[in-house]
């Protein structure tokens, strides 16, 4: 199990980044994996009653793809991640300092899916301007942003997160009982989930992945305070040797 500390010191932002999250590789083959990401995310922040005033992104890690759908129904998001680099990074994009990671590709992408692909520049500042905090969390305490406490938010979006975080079963769902209790009653929980991952690998590190099949997520969804609204899997592209991965898993709960 990949502990917090190996984060800290071994994670690199901008090699992840450049490794799973560009339109096309190296070899100008399309990202598969990050475009039905996208689409998944278009989908379920589409779904009625997916919208009100704060969005808590738990583990946003360095990205912001996360985040371009979800900006259009929520006044205010607060981004939450474990580790100091991620955290620095997504805060070099949201100033757009020189060296900020390039998301217009993706910005553009997800501008097409919503019928207006000339509204990247727009919406890249709508981002901007909406990201109003980006805190240190730990989704193993039962108060994740300890020592900071937040008003529960209208919506909770987690993505790859917590299969990276947790070393066992029994803390992935204690992790989600923990992170329920930043969302109101009534709100939703966003996710996306890797199923049957036991490893991602890049830039000569591999970080553990803890393997989840469907029904283990949805009853830990259960099991924290939710009711499954919508759970849909998708196929990993084959052949991808970065991550042993079977599927991901797109859910929507309500609390």
């Amino acid at each position: 199990f990949t502990e917090g500390d190996f984060y800290q010191q071994h994670f690199d932002p901008q090699e992840y980044m450049k490794e799973f999250y560009t339109l096309s590789d190296g070899q100008g083959q399309p990202n598969t994996f990050l475009t039905q990401s996208l689409r998944s995310l278009f989908k379920m922040f589409s779904l009625d009653g997916l919208r009100g005033d704060t969005l808590i992104d738990v583990g946003c890690g360095p990205t912001i793809y996360q985040l371009l759908s979800a900006c259009e129904h929520f006044q205010e998001i607060i981004a939450l991640d474990y580790t100091d680099q991620n955290r620095r990074e997504l805060e070099r994009w949201l100033k757009g300092e020189p060296g900020a990671f390039d998301w217009r590709p993706v910005v553009k992408y997800v501008c097409e899916l919503e019928g207006d692909r000339e509204k990247w520049a727009e919406k890249e500042e709508k981002l901007r301007r909406k990201v109003k905090q980006v805190l240190k969390c730990d989704v193993t305490k039962a108060n994740p942003t300890d020592p900071v406490s937040l008003p529960p938010a209208d919506c909770i979006v987690s993505t790859l997160c917590l299969e990276g975080a947790c070393k066992d079963l029994a803390t992935f769902r204690s992790a989600l009982r923990n992170i329920s209790a930043l969302v109101k009653p009534g709100g939703h929980l966003v996710m996306l989930t890797v199923l049957g991952e036991t490893y991602y690998a890049f830039n000569q590190q591999v970080f553990s992945c803890l393997r989840l099949e469907k029904n283990e997520v949805e009853e830990a969804v259960e099991g924290a305070g939710f009711e499954v609204k919508f759970a849909e899997t998708q196929p990993w592209p084959p052949g991808d040797i970065r991550a042993d991965c079977d599927a991901l898993l797109s859910l929507v709960a309500r609390k």
